[in-house]
């Protein structure tokens, strides 16, 4: 078996260099536009001048617990927890760096040769963000697993790569969430509802920071987020592997490989199916990109089955994986319903009677549409571990990430479609070229919407693993360690656990209305003060709008991010073990709940709005659409903000829990 440890990182390795040759394709593309080049230009050093404050900050956090990891766990956890936050931030940085480039070459396509084009080059953007992602996982992970992950004795080392990845994750999301939001929500009431501008019209001087916002956010943040559930499952999995009850499944060293190995098969057929969107691109794109995602996962089931089969395991193991693949788009499909079909007319149709009934309807859709999808993670869990044991939720986990890197291309896709909307309106193209770029935008709303419901169930799932391997480990270390309701420890937990959900989503839904009231009183100033600005004779001042967003997410991410990597050791080694297990229980299903309400009631409000504006209910300009972007400005840090931080929350508080196990 240790023959083969050396092929998870080789193919993260083959798979940069894939993402490599589509970041020179998508170079080659020229620009010949001015206008275009120069606004994507602005978008572009808004982006990356936020990632360098940001990972300044982020450098400075990470250092204390890298130390603090050296003097209590050692130089090699310490080492492992470095590397991971190295790679979940070069997997954000690549992936936002790309999508600055690709998006201003969707423009251009869009306007000198269609729609078509216009699909390839926005995807292939996308694909590179999800490409890193994986190989990212499987260079950094691979390459610890083969110096230390074999040896069941040293495998707890590579705990410390997911805290890195995870700590990292927590102030991306978070930070990108606050800054995207604040932008967003200023431009849209002051641009549309005040001024009754176009979405993305130049004269507004919050529109370069919202197009930033998009990429710091949901692509750079959503990266970090997929990448820490990626790397949490397959490191959950093998924490159980190492310390589990050996049965019939198969050999420990077997059953402790199994989670890179199919990792690294997702990998493949991701990369077939980001090629077979790249073939489909003539089609309509909700086909070529369905076929693509589709159509991945189904290769990687039948993939998988040849992998467990060759690695002598039992075939128990891999329906377990089929469970969690299966699972992941039964949760994708159900977050495209709630967020792109019947209740986003509902709740168009309720702006009939104003901003109130738009928020009634939408909190409504929200609520129900959790019901489904929790239903199927508990099938997951119970079917998974009725076939394997604890192991069989770790596995599912690793089994509905395997081919991240076709999800993760596909919402990446959004935002990049977004930008490009963005400059063809203010580059002033003209109207067919926006319609192609608005239906290319539509349709990254709904793949972004589907893409957090699968983040959601992802996370909640390799957090469920992260916490059955924090009871395995504890159980080995002190055999007698249970969970039991009965105890007013475990009780105690469990509400601490409960609270901490809100609270995160209490700090970061303030820190976005304050940073967008500083925002509305920018973009309110500059209409008042320059001279010509609305008749488009003078130019915003859109680096003021940039500045105010990115101080905002850097000062008001420091907070949830030192709860969530605080709270564990202080439960754990003031209250006891029992509490901190509970309170990881709670801290579960609140995360699991909140998010999901969250993300597809901000998706159903936001195509409501696009509804409308299609010229439904009156279309733009009307007291419906007025009613629609109420709405939508509300939705918006509940879908990309607070939702968004509920699933690196949990993933975090139980990958420091994991870490610190060994020292309760």
């Amino acid at each position: 078996m240790t023959e083969l440890f050396y092929l998870p990182p080789v193919l993260g390795l083959v798979g940069l260099l894939f993402a490599f040759i589509i970041y020179l394709l998508i170079k080659r593309i020229p620009v010949t536009n001015e206008a275009i080049a120069n606004i994507a230009d602005q978008i572009h050093l808004g982006a990356m001048v936020f990632m360098h404050r940001e990972y300044k900050m982020l450098f400075m956090f990470a250092l204390v617990l890298g130390v603090a990891l050296y003097l209590s766990l050692g130089a090699n956890t310490a080492l492992a927890f470095t590397v991971g936050a190295v790679c979940s931030a070069l997997a954000g940085y690549i992936g936002m760096f790309t999508a600055t480039k690709a998006n201003v070459r969707t423009t251009q396509a869009a306007h000198d040769q269609g729609a078509a084009s216009a699909l390839s080059v926005a995807f292939m953007g996308g694909s590179i963000m999800g490409l890193c992602v994986a190989s990212m996982g499987l260079l950094g992970l691979g390459m610890l697993y083969w110096l230390f992950g074999g040896d069941p004795a040293t495998a707890h080392v590579i705990h410390g790569f997911g805290m890195g990845a995870s700590s990292v994750a927590l102030f991306s999301r978070v930070g990108g969430g606050i800054f995207t939001k604040s932008a967003d929500v200023g431009a849209d009431l002051v641009g549309k509802i005040e001024a009754g501008i176009p979405e993305d019209d130049p004269r507004n001087p919050g529109v370069i920071a919202d197009n930033v916002g998009d990429n710091v956010g949901d692509v750079a943040g959503m990266g970090s987020d997929i990448f820490e559930s990626y790397c949490g499952a397959m490191i959950a999995t093998i924490a159980i592997a190492s310390t589990m009850v050996l049965g019939d499944l198969g050999s420990r060293e077997s059953l402790m490989f199994l989670p890179l190995a199919l990792a690294s098969t997702g990998l493949l057929c991701s990369v077939l199916g980001i090629l077979l969107v790249k073939a489909m691109s003539a089609s309509k794109p909700d086909v070529a990109l369905r076929a693509g995602t589709i159509g991945a996962a189904v290769l990687f089931v039948v993939a998988a089955y040849f992998v467990v089969q060759q690695v002598g395991i039992s075939y128990q193991v891999w329906c377990s994986v089929v469970t969690g693949a299966v699972g992941g788009i039964i949760i994708g499909l159900v977050t495209e319903y709630y967020t792109a079909a019947a209740p986003i007319r509902k709740i168009a149709k309720s702006g009939e009677t104003g901003p109130a009934t738009v928020m009634i309807t939408g909190l409504s859709v929200g609520m129900q549409s959790v019901v489904i999808p929790v239903l199927t993670l508990s099938a997951i869990i119970f079917i998974s571990t009725s076939l394997s044991g604890l192991y069989g939720v770790g596995i599912a986990a690793v089994g509905m990430l395997a081919t991240v890197g076709i999800t993760m291309a596909i919402d990446a896709y959004g935002p990049v479609a977004d930008n490009a909307g963005g400059i063809a309106e203010m580059g002033g193209l003209g109207k067919e070229t926006r319609e192609i770029t608005d239906s290319l935008d539509e349709l990254g709303n709904t793949t972004a919407a589907i893409g957090k419901g699968f983040a959601i169930g992802a996370a909640a799932l390799a957090a469920l693993a992260i916490i059955a391997a924090f009871v395995e480990t504890m159980t080995h270390h002190y055999p007698g360690f249970t969970l039991h309701l009965g105890n007013p420890e475990v009780l105690v937990g469990m509400f601490i656990g409960g609270i901490l959900p809100f609270l995160i989503a209490s700090i970061t839904m303030t820190a976005v209305g304050d940073a967008a009231f500083e925002m509305i009183h920018e973009i309110r100033r500059q209409f008042r003060e320059i001279k010509g600005l609305m008749e488009g004779e003078a130019k915003p001042d859109t680096a003021r709008c940039v500045d105010i967003a990115t101080t905002a997410a850097l000062k008001k991410m420091i907070l949830p991010g030192v709860l969530a990597v605080a709270v564990p050791p202080l439960v754990g080694f003031g209250i006891g073990p029992h509490a901190l297990g509970g309170m990881l229980g709670g801290a579960l299903l609140g995360c699991v709940l909140l998010a999901l309400m969250m993300a597809n009631a901000g998706g159903a409000w936001d195509n409501a709005k696009k509804y409308v504006e299609k010229g439904n209910h009156g279309g733009k300009g009307s007291p419906v659409h007025a009613a629609a972007v109420v709405g939508d400005t509300v939705g918006d840090p509940f879908k990309d903000t607070s939702g968004p931080a509920m699933n690196i929350l949990i993933n975090v508080m139980a990958i420091v829990s994991l870490v610190i196990a060994p020292l309760l």
